[in-house]
Order: structure tokens, then sequence, then C-alpha cells
């Protein structure tokens, strides 16, 4: 066995990822860097959400880690809009990608609003999404630097072709994804997961 101060046999250093193509469909596992802040009034508890020290909008940060296939582990990392002083545009974008990330995660089709999809639907608090795994849509953009890196900004749901194939899920036996029924009965949800203890103060990286 190699003396643990021996590199010599260690694997070269690789130079660097290329970025996932844009428009890649891959599954993913959400996780939720705590930032520290609440807000009761708006039911957000635990210390999920963190403040933008400069614009002061309220967002959850999230971390995509790739699960399968020929980009699994590689890591991807987006904010999800909770509010915004500049209007409602950027919470409701958050809502938007949220409830497609609970529909591709539970298998539920979007426009199914029976009850069971509807409890689906539905969350107790941001641990629920902490750990959701659903299929995303890789996209680029430009980070603080001007290089490009990969995000996820679109959940892909059930109604999208490869849904079933990339998900391991029963397709539909009937009907193309839009018919409005849903694409596997939608089990009313439970949540057991215990909620992470509140984190105080914000780190570095939420500024």
């Amino acid at each position: 066995m190699t003396a643990w101060n021996d590199f010599n046999d260690a694997d070269a250093q690789q130079s660097g990822f290329d970025l996932i193509p844009k428009g890649t469909t891959v599954p993913v596992r959400m996780t939720i860097k705590p930032g520290g802040y609440d807000d009761p009034e708006q039911g957000w508890g635990g210390g999920y959400a963190t403040e933008s020290f400069e614009t002061g909008s309220i967002y959850l940060a999230a971390e995509f880690v790739v699960t399968a296939g020929d980009h699994a582990k590689r890591k991807m990392w987006s904010n999800i809009g909770l509010h915004s002083k500049k209007g409602p545009t950027w919470g409701q974008m958050g809502r938007s990608f949220i409830r497609a990330a609970l529909n591709s995660a539970r298998n539920v089709h979007p426009q199914d609003n029976g009850p069971q999809a509807a409890a689906a639907r539905r969350i107790q608090g941001f641990h629920e999404l902490d750990g959701l795994e659903f299929l995303a849509r890789v996209d680029i953009e430009k980070d603080g630097k001007g290089q490009d890196r990969n995000v996820v900004k679109v959940a892909v749901e059930p109604d999208h072709p490869d849904y079933a194939k990339l998900m391991g899920v029963p397709s539909k036996a009937s009907g193309g994804g839009t018919s409005g029924a849903p694409a596997q009965a939608a089990p009313a949800y439970q949540t057991s997961a215990p909620q992470r203890a509140p984190v105080t103060g914000k780190p570095s990286w939420a500024q």
C-alpha cells in the first residue's frame, strides 16, 4: 500500500469538465444550502431561505447533482426565487419551478388537477425540497466572471416524451401527454423527514 505522503501513483488532475450540452435532460437530486433566513408570516422556516445582502431578494440556494447517465455526479447550482422587492415575477418563477419539480419527482401530470395531484403539489416546509429527485433540463448561462456554467432552470414533467424512460416508471397507457390525465396515480404524500435545525447567520457564499 502506498504511503499516505507519496503521491506518485495518484491519478493525474483533470483539466476541467466540458459543459453539459444545453437542453440535455438529466435526473438530479436537489439539495438546499441553508442561508439562515426565516419569515414565519410566509411560512418560511428551518433556516433554508437566503437573503441577498445586495438586493434584499429572498431565494433558495439549490445544488443539483446528476444521479445517473453520462454526466453522473456532475453538480450545478441555481437560485430559486421566493421574493423580490422589484415585484412578484421572481417569486412567481420560483413557484412555477417548484411546482414542476414536485410534478416531476412525484409523477404527476401538469394538467392533472385531481385531489391526489393537488396533495402531491403541497409541501409542509422547504425540508421536503431538500433531497428531492426529479428530471431537469440543463441550461447554460454566464457566471459572475463571465464564464459559461451549467444551471438548472426547468424541471421536466411527466408530459415530456422521455420522462417515463428516464425516470424508470411505466408510460401512460393512452394519450400523448397532453390529455390532462395523470401519468400515474399520485399517492397522498405525507412527509416524515425531520426538519433541519434552524440556522443563524448568513454564509459568505450567500452574498
